[in-house]
């Protein structure tokens, strides 16, 4: 679909309160969206309360991962080209990610069933996605977001008490706060943060992780229902995985990355006739024939430092499965 086809067909959807899946990748440039008795047979899914897909397999077996990282050197200019943007004003903060070539004993499919996640997308032979992060919420015609900003290996001493008083977190953090407050403005009213900075553990099978997040909430409009299509549209791409300002740092981000990310980072939702659940497209992993890639990264401030960043955008790769 393109935008205004997207647009069109979700927010008549919206005023039928018909149930709807979509899919929308970074770029904007592949959004697909159908409703529920129409979502084809080889993606799966999992969001709140709602799933669909084959029976589950049995007696999953007990899944491996091997990293294959970039050197740091290939992803230090890629760093060094975005501190620099930072440094000319051209950015504040922006996310930078890498593909990490991984070995996996087991099919996307199987690591569906295997995987716990809040939210989970497979699209068979394409990629695997098992991701922390809600995009946005619509319930009772308010609106929430709730971006995760900041990462550490909760084995580490004080880890919760290191991340929060970290002072380079902390700037990412309300950086990418104010940006989603303003992106909330553009369809709500009455924006309001109601928690900043909590924190959450995240298992996996190698080390559990602790991760920093907010809650941003909005008012809608009584027919907000028709116009839903143009209300996703308006807050893409997912501010916590692009940048601010967003639209020069999405360019910034083209630029150093070298690639398009596909629907990496890009969002999936559904839409139930009345509520509405999504999520941002992080903790992913793309199938090209029989070689499996894991997309990762993290936000680059001016405070940021190289050896941190990297190490954290390796400790990104992991599947739940414990």
């Amino acid at each position: 679909m393109t935008i205004p086809e997207f647009e069109s067909a979700l927010n008549q959807w919206g005023r039928e309160q018909a149930p709807f899946l979509f899919l929308v990748d970074f770029e904007l440039e592949n959004l697909l969206a159908w409703k529920i008795n129409e979502v084809p047979d080889d993606i799966w899914v999992s969001i709140g309360n709602f799933s669909r897909g084959p029976s589950l397999i049995e007696n999953p077996k007990k899944i491996f991962l091997t990293k294959h990282p970039i050197s740091f050197s290939d992803y230090e200019t890629m760093f060094e080209l975005i501190k620099e943007r930072i440094r000319f004003g051209d950015s504040y903060l922006a996310n930078l990610t890498i593909k990490t070539k991984i070995d996996l004993n087991a099919s996307l499919g199987e690591l569906f069933f295997s995987s716990k996640a809040k939210y989970k997308l497979c699209w068979e032979n394409n990629f695997l996605v098992f991701s922390p992060e809600t995009f946005i919420q619509i319930k009772e015609k308010k609106i929430f977001s709730f971006p995760m900003k900041g990462t550490i290996d909760a084995s580490v001493a004080n880890a919760q008490q290191l991340i929060l008083s970290d002072p380079k977190e902390l700037s990412e953090h309300v950086t990418i706060v104010d940006l989603i407050r303003n992106d909330l403005s553009a369809v709500a009213n009455n924006i309001t943060v109601n928690r900043f900075r909590y924190v959450e553990k995240i298992r996996t099978s190698q080390n559990d992780l602790f991760q920093v997040s907010s809650e941003i909430a909005g008012d809608l409009s009584d027919d907000y229902a028709r116009s839903l299509g143009t209300l996703l549209t308006t807050l893409l791409p997912a501010g916590s995985v692009s940048g601010a300002p967003k639209k020069k740092t999405t360019q910034i981000i083209r630029d150093a990355e070298k690639e398009n990310r596909g629907y990496y980072t890009g969002v999936f939702g559904y839409f139930d006739g009345e509520n509405m659940d999504s999520a941002v497209m992080i903790r992913f992993i793309e199938q090209h024939g029989d070689a499996f890639y894991y997309r990762s990264g993290g936000g680059i401030t001016a405070q940021s430092v190289a050896e941190k960043e990297y190490q954290e955008a390796i400790d990104k790769i992991y599947v739940p499965v414990y």
